[in-house]
């Protein structure tokens, strides 16, 4: 029977089933971060247990630390971690540190997350490692215990879905606008219980850290996780990243990853197509991820009997103080946040660099880069991309987490509206009572230097800034 790329890497790490009924998986890296650590260790110490594979389980420090210059690099969740993985003996990536970064950014660039592996991290958006090939979950604390005791994954095995993105991208539109027409598409509950495998054109055509973008945006709408047949382009992009092999031990693991692909009659659970040809640049105007409109569309509630759901559309409206069929374009902002595991690499924030180069920051918005790891900052620096946000009146931070879950302090006041490249845009995440909606990296710099929500594309095109 011809198998997906999902039955190919999970057959591969299957090591047994258990007594209720779960499969047991081996997980080729474990990837702990300090907003879990604590408790998880905790929990290692009061039953006894040792870190099974120290070699192959790595702590970052992403969500809890400060990224403004100047601010010590302290919390108590970083302590604690660094005191617990002392005592257990697992490596800890400190703040300092020049691989320092969001677990899933710095992932594949440390060549954790390699095409056919598995992963495991305490923490939603591990799927986003799905676009090298890597099949990864997230897990919570308990989960996470049991990887560290036994370096297995105990879960039942997900149905699997394949996502078609058919047609071709327009002008100025990105991975995060197709992430979010999708999820607008099919719902926050769509995927539910479902490993998707993303193909079609669309994603053929789409450069390594995009592909990241969308599988980042995976558990949106439920998924369990998510994968990508790793080609010539995630082939490319590994062997440009610092720690891919080298010499024959490129050429075993590239005749080793070409292994992994969907066989011609494989058969899915379930299968989806989008045509993306007419998808526009996308800004959310609720708090989930599936609200959301081509920037100059305006505001439509989906058709929906169940009042459960108009309750929510109804909700959303009133904590984002909009009203049906309003148009965001030029609705005031006050924040812009460009960062998150979602959209902080190089490629993002040339994007971003792109749009404000030779503008300012409007009057009133307070505007923030945060790239998504130590590399990612020291490659932007070096191409001179830093003192083109500075110029403009940005702030430029340290890598970190910051604004997209404000577990770090770093969040807006009440009553603000923010522009963030983040994966979600709920209620209070961002502070209490910020209205926060998402938007790829050239939108959100667009509306920090015109004020207002704002279309980018003419900008590019013409040169105009209002």
């Amino acid at each position: 029977m011809n198998k997906t790329l999902f039955d190919k890497i999970w057959d591969a790490h299957w090591v047994g089933e258990r007594q209720d009924g779960r499969q047991l998986l081996y997980i080729d890296r474990h990837i702990v971060h300090e907003l879990h650590a604590p408790h998880a260790f905790a929990d290692m110490d009061k039953h006894a247990h040792e870190v099974r594979r120290k070699d192959i389980t790595v702590v970052v420090q992403d969500h809890t630390v400060p990224t403004r210059v100047g601010v010590p690099l302290r919390s108590a969740h970083i302590d604690a971690t660094g005191l617990a993985t002392a005592k257990h003996g697992v490596k800890r990536l400190s703040v300092e540190d020049p691989r320092h970064g969001i677990s899933h950014v710095i992932s594949p660039e440390q060549g954790w997350a390699v095409p056919g592996g598995t992963l495991a991290c305490p923490d939603s958006h591990s799927s986003t490692v799905g676009a090298l090939g890597c099949l990864a979950f997230g897990c919570g604390t308990s989960e996470m215990v049991h990887v560290l005791a036994t370096q297995t994954i105990a879960m039942e095995k997900p149905l699997q879905m394949r996502v078609n993105l058919t047609g071709r991208l327009g002008f100025g539109v990105t991975a995060k606008d197709v992430a979010l027409h999708l999820i607008r598409t099919v719902g926050v509950d769509f995927g539910r219980g479902h490993a998707v495998e993303y193909a079609g054109p669309v994603v053929s055509a789409m450069d390594l850290e995009s592909r990241m973008t969308l599988s980042n945006m995976t558990i949106e709408w439920s998924g369990r996780t998510c994968l990508m047949a790793p080609d010539q382009r995630t082939f490319d992009w590994i062997s440009q990243q610092a720690h891919s092999p080298q010499g024959a031990r490129w050429d075993q693991a590239i005749g080793q990853w070409q292994k992994f692909h969907t066989d011609a009659d494989a058969v899915f659970d379930a299968e989806v197509t989008i045509d993306c040809a007419s998808i526009g640049p996308q800004i959310t105007w609720g708090t989930d991820p599936s609200q959301s409109v081509n920037v100059d569309e305006p505001i439509g509630l989906a058709a929906n009997d169940h009042a459960q759901a108009a309750a929510r559309q109804q909700s959303a409206l009133a904590y984002m103080d909009l009203q049906a069929g309003q148009t965001l374009m030029g609705l005031p902002i006050h924040r812009v946040f460009i960062g998150s595991c979602t959209n902080a690499r190089i490629t993002d924030l040339r994007h971003a660099a792109s749009v404000i180069q030779g503008r300012k920051v409007a009057s009133g918005v307070t505007a923030l880069v945060v790239p998504g790891s130590n590399a990612v900052k020291r490659q932007a620096e070096a191409e001179g991309l830093d003192q083109i946000f500075l110029a403009a009146g940005f702030e430029w931070h340290l890598s970190g987490c910051s604004m997209c879950a404000g577990a770090n302090g770093e969040v807006g006041r009440a009553g603000e509206r923010c522009v963030a490249t983040s994966n979600r845009n709920f209620e209070n995440r961002q502070g209490r009572g910020v209205r926060t909606h998402l938007a790829s990296p050239a939108m959100a710099a667009a509306a920090a230097v015109a004020g207002h929500i704002v279309d980018f594309r003419p900008w590019l095109q013409t040169g105009a800034t209002k």
